[in-house]
This record gives C-alpha cells, structure tokens and sequence, in this order.
C-alpha cells in the first residue's frame, strides 16, 4: 500500500495538468450528484411544507344544491348541514382521524378606536390540529372546554395580530368582535401558506363553533373539515362520509354537488410521483456529469500504463504476479477518485451549509445532504472508479514480461 501511495504521488506530479483536469471533473461530478439530489430532496419537503400550511391531508368540504332526483325530490334543492348531522358523522365514519364543521363570516373588530373587517371562523380544537394552526410561544389554540362553555376566546392570525395590537403582546388582551368581547388565548405561529379559502390563515380569528353560533345566530355550517386515517384511500372516505350524509339529507350519494370536496391529499400523492421523477432526472444528470470524470480518470490511467510498461515488464519478470498489478493499479485509481469525491463532498455540504444562511432556504428550499445522498454519491463514484481503473489495470497485469521490457 506505502508502494502504491509512493508511486500515485509520482504519477501525479509527472502528469500535472492531466491530474488537475481529471480531480476537477470528479470533484464536480461528485458536486453535481450530491447538490442536486440534496436540493432535490429540500424542493420537495420545502413544497410539502407549503402544501401543509393550508392542512395536513384533509379534505374541505362544503353543501350545495342536488342536481340529481333522488326518491321523489327535484334537484336543485340545497342542502343544508347542522352540527347533528357532524355528529352523525363522526359516529358512523369509520376511516376518518375526526372532523370539525366550520362557520365563516367577515365580521366588525374592534380593539380601541380601530375598526377591521376580518374572516372570523368558528371551529372546534381538531380543526387547528389538522390545519396546522400552532400557537406562538405563550399561546393555544381552542380546546374542549372553550367549545363546552361557549367561551367567548379568540386564536388570531400572526399578521392580524401584529395589525390590531403592533408590539403588544395579544394574548391576555380583549378586542370586540361585532361588539361583543373576545379574550385573545393565542396567535398563530407564522408559516409557510400556498393555497387558502377565504383568505389567508394569518388573517383570520378562531373562535369556538359554539360561541359563533351564539353570536351570530347561525344554525348550518359552511364547511365541514375532516381528515382520512392514514393509508386509507381519499376517495374511499369522501364516498363514506357522503354516504352517511346522503342518508339524512335525502340526496343521491352520487350526487358530487350536493356535498362538493377538495381533496388536499391529491396535492400530496401528485408531489410524491412528481419529485419522485425529478430526483430521479436529477441523478442520472450528475451521474452522466460524474461519468466525465470517469473517463478523465480512465484516460489517465492508460497514459500511466503507457509509461511504466517498461517498469510492469521488470517487475513481472522479478515475480510480481497479475494480481499484484493489477492491485497496484487499482488501488491507485480509486486512490485518486477518492481524493476528487472528498473533495466534492467537502464542497457539498459548504453549498449546502451557506444556502440556508444567506437566507435563500424560504425560496429554493433547504438542500439537506443526508447520509443517504453521501452513501449513495460514494457507491456510484466507487463503481465508476473501479470501471475506470479496472480495464487499463487488466490491460497491464496481461503484458508478456519479455515484450513489455524491450518497451
């Protein structure tokens, strides 16, 4: 090993440009692969995270008009759905985690002489669980015991917050909603928000779907929340819970108008297939761009061999054995390899250590270079190391000793 190590270093200091090129193609190769499944991969949970701001695999559903006949009734009849018929629900589903109704009004709040019209929804706790609306330190959101006492308690959005209260600390505080008062008991903790109805989740106020129905006066919901069990097919539990309703209300459980949905898990399952074939493009790029420096290290090692044909011959006919040659060769190949990838590692993770600094990582994701990607950019520069060193190295332990010395 000392044996081979000694004549690498001769070999690359007689060959200078040709060793610069060949490191420099395997250190980007090796810089390629890494940074684009690293980026790859904080892409997708960067997307996910944003897809999650509006929920955690829910479905949002809400009633309309039948436009189906169904047992002697029209269509064209709407439908309306109460907290019994939520209760119902929940008794009877048995694919769902849970389900909260939701009541929607843009309403007066005041706090001082300061006026907003903002979207007021009432909710009950498992509403903010699967929504993802955690409470800021110092803060919570809506529990059962808010729902049971008609508590007249409010979660606000980050941003409206900071509107109606500016450096203040809202929680603890009171402000009027259609005049009637409110003690603030959390504030949304800011995040990441692609997709809404109704406005953004910052802008907005919680409050119990009891106390809404009492200041308002508002008997049937305007959505209905719920969440399928994991690894249980969407459409099989939308199907379900329609079902269940269609039975009360007397409508065609067919009927996709009378009870509409928008099935957030679809976005979940579409970001699984689509970065699974990015990442998937993105390897086999950097895995071609490794390639190249595969064949820099291939054609240095025949311009070795070239050299030290005459040197193969002497030692061969002193003893040496294919094997040791071709062992010798070998290791001196993946010696050099190895040198170019730790390099290009060393250079990932800086890219990947700076991104997230620069403060880049909101918009482009935080590249996250895992043990995996490590593993996995050492198993296909190891192959392309071996490939590369192992013809010329076949190619030299063959050479008839006699031939090799006249060389």
């Amino acid at each position: 090993m000392r044996e081979a190590v000694r004549q690498l270093w001769h070999d690359m200091r007689s060959q200078k440009l040709r060793t610069s090129l060949t490191l420099f193609g395997i250190v980007w190769g090796t810089t390629a692969v890494s940074l684009l499944l690293a980026f790859g991969v904080g892409l997708k949970h960067q997307q996910i995270r944003r897809v999650k701001g509006l929920g955690d695999r829910i479905v949002i559903a809400w009633p309309g008009l039948t436009s189906i006949p169904f047992n002697g009734l029209g269509k064209g009849r709407k439908i309306r759905l109460d907290e019994e018929d939520v209760d119902n629900v929940r008794a009877q589903a048995s694919q769902i985690t849970g389900i909260s109704t939701e009541y929607r009004k843009e309403m007066k709040v005041r706090r001082g002489a300061r006026t907003f019209n903002v979207g007021v929804s009432g909710v009950n706790p498992f509403f903010g669980r699967v929504r993802n609306l955690i409470a800021a330190e110092g803060g919570r959101f809506l529990d059962p015991l808010d729902l049971g006492g008609n508590r007249r308690v409010a979660f606000v959005g980050d941003k409206l917050a900071r509107d109606v209260f500016g450096k203040e600390n809202p929680v603890g505080q009171t402000l009027f909603i259609q005049d009637a008062p409110f003690l603030v008991i959390g504030v949304q903790r800011p995040k990441i928000q692609n997709s809404s109805y109704g406005g953004r989740d910052s802008n907005k106020i919680y409050v119990p779907s009891s106390a809404m129905r009492v200041l308002t006066g508002q008997k049937y919901c305007d959505n209905i929340i719920f969440q399928p069990r994991p690894g249980t097919p969407s459409k099989e539990v939308i199907a379900e819970v329609r079902g269940i309703l269609a039975r009360r209300q007397q409508f065609d459980p067919k009927d996709e108008e009378a009870f509409s949905t928008w099935d957030t898990t679809e976005q979940f399952h579409f970001f699984d297939v689509f970065f699974l074939a990015f990442n998937l493009f993105l390897g086999i790029l950097g895995v071609l761009t490794l390639v190249v420096g595969g064949i820099g290290v291939s054609n240095i090692m025949n311009v070795i061999v070239d050299e030290r044909t005459r040197e193969i011959g002497i030692k061969m006919a002193l003893g040496a054995r294919e094997r040791f040659i071709l062992r010798q060769l070998l290791v001196e190949t993946l010696a050099l390899t190895g040198i170019g990838g730790g390099v290009g590692l060393l250079l990932s993770l800086g890219i990947c250590a700076a991104v997230p600094a620069k403060g880049l990582g909101e918009t482009i994701g935080r590249p996250e270079f895992s043990l995996a990607i490590a593993l996995l950019t050492a198993a296909i520069l190891g192959g392309i190391g071996f490939v590369a060193g192992y013809f010329p190295a076949r190619e030299a332990s063959r050479l008839d000793p006699v031939i090799a010395m006249k060389l």
